[in-house]
């Protein structure tokens, strides 16, 4: 089965062409994320997946995500992504990504 990674929306594929284009660490988190993506390609159960009741209700809301997944990047950044699958392509969908701070206030873990 082939895999995928896509973007949720044209919003987090742009913030993620700016991060490119960045001279400082920016640029750095570009590299994570991007290599997360790679990782995802080649397997997309490869981050934790989170519990049905932890997930924030704006992802099933805004994404309608039935399911969702965190992946570790370094240096305390999260990538959030949910996947979608039929019987020919599974698709890891990138919802957004943040520090670790910023993760546990959408997690509400404080």
């Amino acid at each position: 089965m082939k895999s995928v990674v896509k973007f949720a929306d044209l919003k987090i594929k742009k913030a993620f062409e700016h991060l490119k284009q960045s001279k400082n660490e920016d640029k750095k988190l570009y590299d994570f994320i991007y290599r997360a993506i790679n990782e995802l390609e080649k397997d997309p159960f490869t981050g934790l997946h989170i519990s049905k009741k932890l997930m924030p209700k704006l992802y099933v809301k805004k994404y309608n995500a039935q399911n969702l997944w965190k992946y570790d990047l370094p240096n305390g950044w999260r990538l959030i992504y949910t996947i979608k699958r039929n019987e020919i392509l599974i698709v890891s969908v990138i919802l957004e990504w943040f520090n670790h701070k910023n993760y546990e206030r959408r997690f509400g873990y404080k």
